[in-house]
């Protein structure tokens, strides 16, 4: 018995779409490690192609098809022969893969030494069309601490914690645990995840001798990017959870091909 194929059907409304396919995916995968040489991890998968107008819908099914012949073998080095086997499967001119997932970084607290675990959120995305495009997204905890109140008041500053985004377009492998460092440096202070009293004061008082505004942050990131040739395009963002605001700070920056 043949069966009826409708995602190949002819559809007459000339309308072609830029990108069809499944999303939010829950699946394992390995990424390299700076230090620990691969680190695995779970990640939320979207896989996109583009459809031109003539065909009614794509085969969805293929996609999961595509992910599960790579199953436990799901990298950043070889994300693109999956974007590639879906472009073929799916004849396709344009594939798209997104990968989001948690990354865990050892870190020693600056004084005792204690080590703890923190957690970056990342995201990598994969364009295969007439050209590769690779793009890296990072989300960095920081605290900042406010340079006016530091200047105005006679006890003590208001500081907060804050969230820096990065997100570059790269031609060669940029580490997380890299892009991950720079912005660190670029903030009043580092955030750990394990710290004891001798840690604590060791932190507030950086941060006291480091105050930056939400603007100084994104500037002071964007001239570490700017230096590293590998990078072809970033955006910067920095929202800071005021502490005595019933509101966020934020700024970003954009430059390049991004």
């Amino acid at each position: 018995m043949t069966m009826a194929d409708l995602q190949n059907s002819p559809d007459s409304r000339r309308i072609s779409i830029d990108k069809v396919g499944v999303k939010d995916i829950c699946y394992p995968i390995v990424v390299r490690d700076k230090s620990r040489v691969k680190q695995s991890t779970v990640a939320r998968i979207n896989m996109y192609v583009d459809l031109p107008h003539q065909f009614k819908g794509t085969h969805m099914s293929r996609f999961i098809e595509v992910l599960n012949q790579y199953r436990g073998e799901i990298t950043i080095q070889n994300i693109w022969h999956i974007i590639a086997e879906m472009k073929e499967r799916l004849n396709a001119s344009c594939a798209h893969m997104e990968l989001r997932f948690p990354y865990f970084i050892e870190k020693q607290a600056p004084v005792s030494g204690a080590r703890g675990l923190m957690e970056y959120q990342c995201r990598l995305r994969g364009v295969l069309g007439e050209q590769k495009d690779f793009f890296l997204a990072v989300t960095i905890p920081v605290t900042t601490l406010c340079p006016c109140s530091r200047e105005i008041s006679h006890r003590g500053a208001h500081n907060q914690r804050s969230a820096v985004r990065v997100e570059i377009k790269a031609q060669k492998l940029v580490w997380i645990e890299d892009l991950i460092a720079w912005v660190e440096g670029c903030a009043s202070s580092p955030v750990f995840s394990l710290l004891k009293r001798e840690d604590e004061k060791a932190v507030t008082e950086m941060a006291y001798d480091n105050p930056m505004f939400v603007e100084d942050v994104v500037r002071a990131v964007t001239e570490k990017l700017q230096a590293v040739p590998e990078i072809l395009g970033f955006r910067v963002e920095c929202e800071n959870f005021e502490s005595i605001h019933n509101h966020s700070a934020y700024a970003m920056v954009e430059q390049g091909d991004i």
